[in-house]
This record gives structure tokens, C-alpha cells and sequence, in this order.
């Protein structure tokens, strides 16, 4: 008996779900959501409480990058820590999902975990014809209270909950007539300064906020569960704003995210994280927190750093190849960078090829098809070769060719305007970025280190055929009204917005 005793005190001492209780992972992420739109990050119009609750209940990461300003390259990133150049096909959007190595739903289901996603989990693109049955987000959900159902009780679990806001299209005026109003929009330097703008953006403000209360309903579901404080709630985006020269670029509105991250048993209520932190960070840190362990992938655990631990994290690698399928022969446009705090260096291997795509329609999308199409991307269509003297073009900011090398001072020019990368006062600081870039990428076994003009992403498979038609964007422009909710003014033409 006393044998018996002991054995199983040896057995109550080593760790199991039972005893040490994992926590269970809430990832909430939105569609094309960029820094700083947020309440907490001093946005004065969008509205975002339940962000602004869970960054102030626990960490707000102020440097926090997608791995690639697209989102399917973005999320497989999340969701297998690794980098996109290291995940092949999935390097592109609308490619097939890499299944070479394990996601961390996949690990976390291995170990005893309930995983399950709902509506834009990876994608878009296809992952059963590499042997996946389900999304490698997890398997489909009708919404997560179905999926909290189905949960054996006390089981650990694992939940993605993507939205597909703010991605386009939008319905025009919707946040104009929720009452947000167009003098009180911050309008970024690379976009034409004018009310169709401001209302183009009061549109993309009104899905943030609609993600916002549909994130706090998911919370207030675990709150009424008694899970809330056993739960790693991540609250993030995949890619930046779909407007033109953020979303698809890797300037700061195409890869700087919001993030706020809550765990109780980690995180102390009101942190603020100013290290630089990448969506690959995301696996290995869920990986661990359920005290398992992988050797697959690039990202280093976040829980260390929010500890108080010192992390490598003074500089942040970004990149990007193909987006949309929007150049003749399907040909990429890759971009490799380093961000710090002081500089954003973006090398361009290919500097021949188009950023935003053909000025024609190639097989997606229509003219200059890697920007999605707006009447903020119509207004800078119609500024071509109307630049005024000693102000940007912004046309050229986000439809002309670019140069190989790209080096912003990013304190001085937040909005990435004004290239340095030819000034002589710069050539060390230019020289030791370039340095970091190539060694981060023998590092991770880029194929561009040792080939810089693979044609690898431009051969990948693209699924769709969409779009396959130019605009009639000055059609658009003059179509389009703004519509305010009162006053004796009914309908604002673009045109009157711009005198």
C-alpha cells in the first residue's frame, strides 16, 4: 500500500493538463488593418474599446510587423512561425499552403487541444491539394459558440476567429453616416488631401469598429464561461490598410500592425512593448505557452520579453513577392527590408518590374491590380504627370517604378516620402542595413541570397482569374457622392470635395 502511495505522488508530480492547466488561445484577426488606427494608439476617430480594454488589461506592442504585407504569405506565417521566402508556394498570395512543416494548431491538437476557426482562417488560396483536410487555421465553425460546443469540458482549446474586416469592398458612406465626420480624419502624406479621401476612410474606420464589437462579443463569451483570465486573447491584423502604397508594400502602412496581447499569468495590466516583434513570433509562443516544444520555426517565443527578459528584437525583417497576379507572364515583385527604429531600408531586386502591377489589366484585378480599387487609388490615377513643384508625386509614390534601394528616416518622414538611400551623409547606414538584410537571409536560406532574380514566385501556381478587365475609374470618380447624414447638403460630388 505504501508503495502505491508513493507512486502516485511521483505521478501527481509531473506536469499534465490536469495539474498545471493550459491556457486556452483566442487570435483575432482582422482583414487589412493598419497601425496606428486605434483609440489607444491616439487615433481621433475610430472607435476601438475592446482593443483598447485588452492593451490596457494587459501588453500594447508599438512595433509589432506582419511578415508580408499579404494575406495569405501573412497568415502562414502565423501560423507555422516561419518566414515567408522559407514556405515556398506559400510565399504568394492565392498559392497552396506549405505542408512540409507543422502549424501550431497542428501541434496544440497533437497534444490534446480542441482547435476550430471560423470564417477567413488561412487565405485565400488552396490546401486540401497538399493533404490538409480542413483549414490549417483549424477546422470551420460556424462561430465560435458552436465551436465552444462541441468542447469536451475542461479540454484546452485553440481559436481563430478572422474577420474579413476592414478589407474592401465598401459600402460608400457608412461611416460618415455613423456619425464619424471627415474634418477629424488624419489623411496619411501619400494620399491626396481631400473630403473623398477622408470619406474613403471614414469607410474603412466603420468595419474596424464593427471587427472591434465582434471581438468583444467572443470575449464576453469567455468572461461568462469563467475562461477569461485562462485564455491568451491576441488581437491583430494580417496586413496593412487596402489603400495605395500600404497594403502589398512593406512601407510602415503596409507592415506595421496593431497588437495587443492578454494573459493574465504573463502579461501585467498596462505593459507596453516598444521592442520590434514579428508575426512569426506568434507559433512559438503559442507552442510554449502550452509547454510544448517545436524545431521548425524562425520566430523566437514572446513570453521571455514579457518578462522582462532581454530579446534580440532592435530590428524587424519584412518582405513580399507575388501579390495579386497583376504583371504579364506572372511575374513577381519581390522586396526584401529592415526596419528599426531609426530606418526602413527596402531593397528591391527587380526594380524594372511594376510595384502596384501592369498599368493594364494581366490576369487580376485591372489596372495597377496590387492596389485594391478605391476612390482614394482613382483620385491618385487622375494626378498623373500632375505634380506640383516641391510637393510629393503622389502618383509616382504609388504607381511609378522604383529604385533598387529605398532608405527612409523614418522619425523625420513617418509617411516613407522621401527616399535617402543616394545621400553620401547615409552610405554607412545604408551599407550596414544592406549587410543585415543579406545575413538575415543566408540565415534563413532565402533562395534570393545566393540568386536575387529567382524566377521561383513568379512560376508558383496562382488559382484565381478575377477582374480580368481595366476600370472605368474616371467613371467611378464621377459617380461617386458623398452622402452626410444631415444639413441641407445631400450629396457632395468629388470633384466639388477637391475645390
Amino acid at each position: 500500500m505504501k508503495q502505491l502511495f508513493i507512486f502516485a505522488m511521483v505521478l501527481l508530480s509531473l506536469p499534465s493538463f490536469a495539474q498545471q492547466k493550459s491556457p486556452n488561445i483566442l487570435f483575432l484577426i482582422a482583414d487589412d488593418w493598419s497601425y496606428p488606427h486605434a483609440g489607444i494608439y491616439g487615433d481621433p476617430v475610430v472607435r476601438t474599446p475592446t482593443f483598447d480594454q485588452l492593451a490596457a488589461e494587459g501588453a500594447l506592442f508599438m512595433n509589432a510587423y506582419t511578415a508580408s504585407p499579404s494575406c495569405s504569405p501573412s497568415r502562414a506565417s502565423v501560423l507555422l512561425g516561419r518566414y515567408p521566402h522559407e514556405n515556398g508556394d506559400g510565399g504568394n498570395l492565392w498559392s497552396e499552403f506549405p505542408n512540409a512543416n507543422p502549424t501550431y494548431v497542428q501541434i496544440l491538437e497533437k497534444a490534446g487541444y480542441f482547435t476550430g476557426s471560423t470564417r477567413k482562417g488561412w487565405a485565400p488560396g488552396e490546401f486540401k491539394v497538399t493533404g490538409f483536410e480542413h483549414n490549417p487555421a483549424g477546422k470551420s465553425f460556424a462561430d465560435f459558440e458552436a465551436f465552444l460546443k462541441e468542447r469536451k469540458p475542461g479540454q484546452p482549446f485553440t481559436f481563430w476567429f478572422g474577420s474579413s474586416d476592414p478589407h474592401r469592398e465598401y459600402v460608400a458612406n457608412t461611416g460618415i453616416q455613423a456619425g464619424m465626420k471627415l474634418e477629424d480624419v488624419i489623411v496619411p502624406g501619400f494620399f491626396p488631401n481631400n473630403d473623398c479621401v477622408r470619406n474613403d476612410i471614414l469607410d474603412y474606420y466603420f468595419e474596424i469598429e464593427r471587427f472591434d464589437r465582434e471581438c468583444g462579443q467572443l470575449i464576453a463569451m469567455l468572461e461568462e464561461m469563467g475562461e477569461l483570465d485562462n485564455t491568451i486573447i491576441v488581437m491583430t491584423s494580417d496586413n496593412g490598410m487596402p489603400f495605395p502604397r500600404a497594403k502589398a508594400n512593406l512601407y510602415d502602412y503596409g507592415t506595421r500592425m496593431p497588437l495587443a496581447i492578454r494573459w493574465p499569468e504573463k502579461i501585467s495590466p498596462g505593459t507596453v512593448v516598444h521592442d520590434f516583434v514579428n508575426f512569426v513570433d506568434f507559433a512559438p509562443s503559442f507552442v510554449e505557452a502550452a509547454g510544448l516544444s517545436q524545431n521548425s520555426m524562425s520566430g523566437q517565443s514572446l513570453w521571455p520579453l514579457l518578462e522582462g527578459e532581454k530579446q534580440d528584437r532592435n530590428q524587424v525583417f519584412l518582405e513580399r513577392e507575388r501579390h495579386a497576379n497583376v504583371r504579364k507572364d506572372d511575374l513577381s515583385y519581390p522586396m526584401r527590408a529592415v526596419r528599426n527604429q531609426d530606418y526602413l531600408y527596402i531593397w528591391n531586386p527587380m526594380p524594372e518590374r511594376n510595384p502596384a502591377g501592369d498599368p493594364t489589366v494581366h490576369q487580376s484585378v485591372g489596372q495597377y491590380g496590387d492596389v485594391d480599387h478605391s476612390i482614394t487609388k482613382f483620385l491618385i490615377m487622375a494626378m498623373e504627370g500632375k505634380a506640383e513643384a516641391g510637393q510629393p508625386d503622389l502618383f509616382e509614390l504609388s504607381f511609378g517604378l522604383r529604385p533598387e534601394e529605398e532608405l527612409y528616416d523614418v522619425k523625420k518622414d513617418p509617411y516613407q516620402l522621401h527616399n535617402l538611400a543616394a545621400d553620401p551623409a547615409l552610405a554607412e547606414v545604408k551599407t550596414a542595413l544592406r549587410e543585415q538584410i543579406l545575413a538575415w537571409m543566408e540565415e534563413t536560406n532565402d533562395p534570393r541570397f545566393k540568386d536575387p532574380r529567382s524566377t521561383f514566385w513568379d512560376q508558383v501556381r496562382y488559382t484565381p482569374d478575377y477582374q480580368m478587365k481595366d476600370i472605368d475609374w474616371r467613371k467611378r470618380i464621377e459617380e461617386y457622392r458623398i452622402m452626410p447624414p444631415f444639413g441641407s447638403v445631400r450629396e457632395i460630388p468629388c470633384i466639388q470635395s477637391q475645390k
